[in-house]
Order: structure tokens, then C-alpha cells, then sequence
């Protein structure tokens, strides 16, 4: 009996353990390799030939090419993705002002009921006060 060895991947849980990491590894692999490939993509100071020498060598030598781009290029990737994510946050700003600009008097009814509510909150006028005012700012928005 004492000549009987146990390795770790005997045992159930620590074969299921085992199981677990490896694939939690290959999703992150593949995690870090769909973002270095929308990184490629992304970056305007790589020129066309450049961004499909990195694609290729990404896609062609996985390991090699994904670790190579991490140190050679891997500083900016956090920069870039920053650098996108306010550009569409300042567009979508931009949306909601225009379209805001174009509702006209919904934009100052709505100011109003805000002001309005504001009033009641702070005790200035009573609730039956506020619905009367309500409803004028509503009735006149209509017309």
C-alpha cells in the first residue's frame, strides 16, 4: 500500500479544480485576445499595413503575437479605450442637448414641474397648490 502514489488530478475535486482553472484561463486568454484585436483596430497611429501585421501575427502565433503586442504596445491600450469611451460619452451629450434644444417648450415645462416640485418639497406651497400649478404648466405646454 505504501508503494501506491496519488497525484493531485486522483482526486475528484481537485480533478474538477484543475477543470475549472484551466478553463477560466482559456476565457481569459481569449478575453485578452479579442481586446487586443479591437485595440489593433481602435488605434489611429498604426497605418493599414501595420494594424494587419499585428492581426496576423496575433491570429497566426496567438501566444506569441498577444504577449509581444502586451509589451510593445500594451502602455497605451488603457489610453485608447479611455480616449474612445469619453469621445462616445461626449457624443452622446452632445444628442441629448440637440435634442433637447429641438422639444422647445417640453424643455421649459419640464424646468418648471422640476422648480415647481422643488417648491413643494421645500414647504412653500401645499400639495393642492402644487396640482393646480401642475396642471396649468401641463395645459399650457399642450397648446
Amino acid at each position: 500500500m505504501s508503494g501506491d502514489t496519488y497525484l493531485a488530478y486522483d482526486y475528484p475535486l481537485l480533478s474538477a479544480f484543475w477543470t475549472m482553472l484551466v478553463f477560466f484561463l482559456w476565457v481569459m486568454w481569449f478575453v485578452l485576445l479579442f481586446r487586443i484585436v479591437v485595440d489593433i483596430f481602435r488605434d489611429d497611429d498604426l497605418s493599414g499595413w501595420a494594424k494587419a501585421g499585428w492581426l496576423v501575427f496575433c491570429i497566426v502565433l496567438p501566444f506569441l503575437g498577444v504577449f509581444v503586442y502586451v509589451i510593445a504596445r500594451g502602455k497605451n491600450m488603457g489610453h485608447r479605450e479611455i480616449k474612445q469611451a469619453r469621445d462616445q460619452q461626449e457624443a452622446f451629450d452632445s444628442y441629448i442637448r440637440e435634442t433637447a434644444k429641438g422639444t422647445g417648450s417640453a424643455t421649459s415645462s419640464v424646468d418648471e414641474l422640476a422648480r415647481l416640485s422643488e417648491i413643494r418639497a421645500r414647504g412653500d406651497i401645499t400639495d393642492e397648490e402644487f396640482n393646480r400649478a401642475k396642471q396649468m404648466v401641463l395645459s399650457g405646454s399642450r397648446h
